[in-house]
């Protein structure tokens, strides 16, 4: 389009503030980031093998485990090597058309992780109250199915907003006061009215996530409503001990994205926004591997058997 064409012929490039402009900081961010990102990595690649390899993790709650660790490994490799090489280097830089990419699968990650989580929910409430028929109702094709319409929806929230917030002429700076391209920030360089952009965050973003949240909702309401119904107290533990560690990861994800999306452009701070985007960007994918294994001993005991496959005994 022609206003895209006045966009590339502006600016060819964004500068990337970076997560700190103090260089002794910016050296002990870089190493835990380094950290953060390895850890992040080796976790969620140990899930994938762990299902891969154990015959008793075949089953639908794990298959989405192993889908949302994919997503995990995905979502941080979109933002923290970016990160990592500006804070190690003195170019900032980041091409226009690198910034679009950036944009692009984050919102494509954060939008399918929406609905994996809410399919979660789902598979949840389908063993708990729906246990006789679980097997028919969560069978193979069915969890493609879900996890293909999670990517979907992921997909074309990303497609809208890209080409929404990318259409806009930025000539008041080149600076993206952020450690990566996300749309408050761009917003903010626009020298036009950003409303439409703004309503549609609102609207269509939050279409996304609420309607994935309400998903989720109705999943545990339903669950707590089975799990209230059990008469042993160990029984009722059992049953819900299966639902603590994804309810951590939803109310960790979808707490700081509530957060940074939701509220006018006038609202915006920088810093803030920062620290919140930490969370869900690095801090979830690193912590969900730890989350869903640590309370979990079918998952600990295939994680064991891996490292022994691994690290074989020396006799």
């Amino acid at each position: 389009t022609e206003m895209m064409e006045k966009n590339q012929t502006t600016i060819t490039e964004f500068i990337l503030a970076g997560f700190s402009e103090t260089p002794n900081l910016n050296i002990f961010l870089s190493i835990s980031f380094i950290l953060v990102y390895v850890v992040t990595m080796l976790g969620n690649m140990l899930i994938i093998l762990a299902y891969k390899i154990s015959p008793n993790l075949h089953t639908p709650m794990y298959f989405l485990l192993a889908n949302f660790s994919f997503l995990e490994i995905c979502y941080v490799s979109d933002t923290c090597p970016k990160l990592l090489s500006n804070s190690l280097s003195e170019d900032k830089s980041i091409s226009f058309y690198g910034c679009i990419a950036q944009m692009y699968c984050g919102l494509l990650f954060a939008g399918t992780e929406f609905y994996i989580l809410a399919t979660m929910a789902y598979d949840r409430y389908s063993a708990i109250c729906r246990p006789l028929l679980y097997n028919m109702i969560m069978n193979k094709i069915s969890c493609i199915q879900l996890i293909a319409a999670s990517w979907a929806i992921g997909a074309t929230n990303a497609v809208i907003h890209t080409a929404l917030t990318f259409s806009l002429p930025f000539c008041r700076s080149n600076k993206i006061n952020h450690f990566y391209c996300d749309i408050p920030p761009l917003l903010k360089l626009a020298c036009t009215n950003t409303r439409v952009n703004e309503l549609a965050v609102f609207v269509i973003s939050g279409g996304v996530i609420f309607g994935s949240f309400i998903l989720i909702m109705i999943s545990y309401t339903k669950i707590i409503s089975a799990v209230l119904q059990i008469k042993s107290v160990p029984g009722r533990k059992k049953a819900f001990s299966t639902c603590t560690s994804h309810l951590m990861a939803v109310t960790m994800f979808y707490g700081s994205i509530f957060f940074v999306y939701f509220k006018p452009k006038s609202k915006y701070d920088a810093e803030q926004d920062r620290v919140v985007s930490v969370i869900y960007t690095t801090i979830a994918p690193l912590l969900n591997p730890f989350i869903y294994s640590i309370r979990n001993n079918t998952m600990k005991g295939a994680l064991i058997r891996l490292f022994q496959v691994i690290v074989p005994k020396k006799y």
